[in-house]
């Protein structure tokens, strides 16, 4: 039996189906895409299709099915001999992950997630790197909103930057029209990534003995060090940094080229940017009262129980309002700084800035999908350009000279230079 482009795995959670409604769009502008769904379920998947078919147009009842669990090794190997690049929505990745990364390595397939969990996407590159390389397969992680936007971002600022880019400071802001402020009162986050968020919060401990042994060797301290700001403003807006995944995968990405290449890496740092003081308290807050809740297996239950008291309303286990969602935009403001060709970088202070702009809609769940789409067929259509031969690694380091900064600009993940 031939293998299918894709399978999306996970198929029946609201990223899954997000993830199915974008694939059968691309489908239709893309002749000959095979691709098939999978999860636990028939009766459920059967009903993903259905309502992807109403939301598309298209009779979707032909699509392949295949039952898989995370709990059953030898249906998810079945899975796996199904596909080219297995798309993984099935979080969360600390919980889930590792079978299902385990299988595609052993049945050489390649590998595509959403996962924004730190511990998770460094334990893998520990245990499976290795097996990757021997196997031909590429295992990519973080190909949403975590962290394509920063991470491909970086990426495209260094190539328009004719120069040395130094360091990078990322701001991150979402913006939501007062016309659409009511209905997102019945929530904006869904509970499949609060749940994930609370376990890359709650398994943080294990990061340092997982680096100690990923990253042996200490990289040189290359000058100047890019400050370390808490809470500052930024314009007009005030800003704290930004706790999620993309400071220590831009690092990755730069530590890799580091290592394989020799190019002297790309210092980051990355700021959320709120509209106003008071709203800014009220996240820093919230995080504060999450990173003590996770602290021990009984409060930890309280947010996983009553997210909707921890987040202020904002994470829901209902379907999230479309128009919520069609209309919350955002903007991943990169300043860029360095030297221009021909400078002395070891004895003279940068003298170049640079800004790029990363925008789109929908973060959670349109935007990220339309990331992880493209991702997997990127390694389909474009494997002759990507770092041989394979491995578990970063975006960055993975499309880097891939035509996938240009694909996601087509499909409205806007990547921009802004200033000069």
């Amino acid at each position: 039996m031939s293998r299918l482009d894709l399978v999306i795995f996970g198929a029946t959670g609201f990223t899954g189906k997000n993830t199915v409604i974008e694939c059968a769009r691309i489908a239709k502008r893309r002749p000959g895409l095979t691709w098939g769904i999978a999860g636990r379920s028939q009766s459920k998947l059967d009903a993903v299709l259905k309502e992807a078919s109403k939301k598309t147009g298209d009779d979707l009842s032909s699509i392949p099915v295949v039952l898989a669990d995370v709990k059953d090794d030898c249906s998810l190997q079945a899975m796996c001999e199904r596909a080219k690049v297995l798309v993984n929505c099935c979080g969360p990745y600390r919980l889930y992950g590792e079978p299902v990364v385990r299988a595609a390595v052993h049945c050489h397939t390649h590998y595509v997630d959403v996962s924004g969990e730190p511990a998770f996407l460094e334990l893998m590159q520990l245990r499976y790197d290795s097996e990757a390389r021997a196997a031909g397969v590429y295992v990519i992680s973080a190909c949403g909103f975590d962290s394509i936007p920063n991470d491909m971002g970086v990426i495209f600022l260094e190539q328009n930057f004719e120069g040395t880019l130094n360091s990078v400071e990322s701001y991150i802001s979402t913006y939501l029209p007062p016309e659409y402020q009511k209905a997102a009162r019945s929530g904006v986050i869904h509970y499949g990534t609060w749940e994930s968020i609370i376990h890359a919060v709650t398994n943080k401990k294990e990061l340092s003995p997982i680096r100690k042994q990923l990253f042996a060797d200490r990289m040189p301290t290359f000058e100047p060090v890019p400050p370390k700001r808490s809470l500052h403003k930024q314009g007009s807006r005030w800003c704290i940094p930004f706790p999620g995944s993309d400071a220590s995968i831009v690092y990755r990405t730069q530590r890799q080229l580091y290592t394989t290449e020799g190019k002297r890496p790309v210092q980051f740092r990355v700021y959320l940017k709120m509209p106003s003081l008071l709203a800014l308290m009220l996240v820093a807050f919230s995080g504060v009262i999450v990173y003590l809740f996770t602290c021990t297996s009984f409060t930890r239950k309280w947010l996983l129980n009553y997210p909707k008291l921890f987040s202020f309303g904002m994470v829901t286990k209902d379907e999230i309002k479309e128009e919520v969602m069609e209309n919350t935009h955002f903007t991943m403001e990169l300043r860029g700084l360095g030297w221009d060709g021909g400078a002395d970088v070891e004895n003279t202070p940068p003298n170049k800035k640079m800004v790029a702009k990363v925008t789109g809609t929908n973060p959670g769940y349109g935007a990220t999908v339309v990331a992880l789409l493209y991702s997997a067929l990127t390694i389909l259509d474009e494997k002759d350009k990507m770092p041989k031969p394979g491995g578990v690694m970063t975006t960055g380091y993975a499309f880097r000279n891939t035509e996938l900064i240009k694909r996601l600009h087509e499909n409205n993940l806007k990547f921009e230079i802004t200033e000069k």
